[in-house]
């Protein structure tokens, strides 16, 4: 089974790329798109100069327990940037989901509750809502996490769509929002620093 098998059997079809999207940001964007493959896992993320983002993270069952998802958070985490994901909300009936979001939140991720994140898929035609967590080394502010989900969205998830697939997805300002109210400021922007919420993690 190839890498792209892989993720096509563990991912929904409505948030997975088309091999050939993914095969083309491997070739054309090789300087930011990568793909980390073993025996047992798939990673495929992109860095910028001042963020990661996870694009797809699979770790066989095979493997599950031995602490290889950790090992590989890790490595990124060396790279003293933020990390950023998209992960699907907890759906109950879906244990999966919910192993998924206890693994971030172990490793620290936080849950960036201002983002809103609501993308019609091109493969099912049907809205697909998305939660986005984010780890970051410094204190980064929601408003600069919704900044760089912007751009990967521009530059990754929309890369030649309409020649892709035949049709464009939204613009970014339809598929993303943030709640200006809801955002988690950046620490010189907080008063009370005894009182720092971007230590909570995500509860969902």
């Amino acid at each position: 089974m190839n890498w792209y098998e892989k993720l096509n059997q563990y991912f929904p079809v409505e948030e997975m790329k088309s091999k050939e999207h993914m095969e083309l940001l491997l070739q054309e964007k090789s300087d930011i798109y990568h793909k980390d493959e073993g025996k047992h896992h798939v990673l495929m993320y992109v860095e910028l100069s001042d963020f990661v983002f996870i694009d797809y993270l699979f770790v066989s069952k095979d493997a599950r327990g031995q602490g290889l998802g950790h090992k590989l958070i890790e490595k990124l985490k060396e790279k003293g940037k933020p990390i950023i994901l998209e992960v699907e909300p907890v759906d109950y009936e879906d244990t999966d989901t919910e192993k998924r979001l206890r693994f971030y939140t172990r490793e620290g991720f936080e849950h960036a509750s201002s983002i809103g994140y609501r993308r019609r898929s091109l493969a099912t035609n049907e809205i697909n809502e998305m939660e986005i967590l984010y780890w970051s080394p410094s204190e980064e502010s929601e408003e600069t996490i919704y900044e760089n989900m912007k751009k990967t969205y521009n530059e990754i998830h929309t890369y030649k769509d309409s020649e892709l697939y035949g049709k464009s997805y939204q613009p970014a300002s339809e598929v993303l929002t943030l709640d200006q109210n809801n955002a988690i400021p950046k620490p010189e922007q907080i008063e009370d620093k005894s009182s720092d919420s971007s230590e909570k993690p995500a509860s969902e």
